[in-house]
């Protein structure tokens, strides 16, 4: 064994023995920190729960939530909105011999982008004068361009049509139970609606002090009363169904007892010569 090879074994030793004696010296400090970690997991877990939603949290949770939405808006008044732009009111003038005039009243619906309006014909039957009010305020001389006896319907246009006109959305009927809502100027009380059901169909009607029998009708249960007549019979969508022609009444007097007739549009707008839709 070579001399340098003697010399350097003293020195290796003695570098293991102060790397030893370091790692003995700083074993105590490195058990504290491991046992300083085990014991502040420990109080974690065994000491300091962490919070929990209960049943009561969840549901206070939810009642502060739903007391803060907005309630959606009932079915009667999303209607009145979808219509109102589209429909009329109709006065009516008809002077007799005696220079003394008679007065009357209905509604009426635009049904096309020309201004084409709906109503019944005995609203306008023998007047003079016919005075048409848009949702818009415009007032207008209209005048009868169609008259179909058999529905007991009549088509109008205004000679002052306002710039912008909004036709109603058709649809058909749909079925018994359905909502059906009327909305028209009863007794001159403009622009009222009512709610109600489709009672039924194909129901047959006979216009008062005519000849004129209507089969194939709508029976609603909404409230319609003079100055109903020719306006709009609707779904829950605001689209017209029918439009209103009478009321079943056994009096001699004119108030509604809960059985009400439409024309259905289909039916009205083919009258027009209108195309299927």
């Amino acid at each position: 064994m070579s001399e340098s090879t003697e010399i350097q074994k003293p020195i290796w030793k003695e570098r293991i023995g102060k790397l030893a004696s370091r790692l003995r010296g700083g074993l105590p400090f490195a058990l504290g920190v491991f046992t300083t970690l085990i014991v502040i997991h420990l109080y974690h877990v065994l000491i300091v729960q962490p919070n929990q939603l209960t049943i009561k949290d969840v549901n206070e949770s939810v009642a502060i939530a739903m007391a803060s939405a907005t309630p959606r808006p009932a079915n009667s008044a999303l209607v009145y909105q979808v219509i109102r732009p589209s429909l009329v009111l109709i006065e009516v003038e008809s002077k007799n011999e005696d220079a003394e005039s008679d007065f009357g009243l209905g509604s009426g619906v635009i049904v096309d982008s020309f201004g084409n309006i709906l109503t019944s014909l005995h609203v306008i039957d023998g007047a003079d004068i016919i005075n048409i009010t848009f949702a818009d305020g415009t007032k207008s001389i209209g005048e009868v361009v169609l008259e179909l006896p058999a529905l007991d319907l009549a088509v109008l246009q205004a000679l002052d049509t306002p710039l912008m006109v909004t036709p109603a959305t058709l649809a058909s009927p749909g079925n018994i139970g359905d909502e059906a809502f009327v909305v028209g100027n009863p007794f001159g009380l403009y622009s009222s609606i009512s709610a109600g059901v489709i009672s039924g169909f194909d129901r047959i009607f006979y216009v008062p002090n005519s000849n004129v029998a209507i089969p194939g009708m709508i029976q609603f249960d909404a409230s319609a009363n003079p100055g109903n007549s020719g306006g709009p019979l609707l779904n829950r969508n605001g689209h017209v169904i029918g439009i209103v022609t009478g009321i079943l009444n056994p009096t001699d007097t004119s108030f509604f007892i809960g059985i009400g007739f439409a024309v259905p549009i289909m039916t009205a707008m083919g009258g027009m010569g209108a195309p299927p839709y």
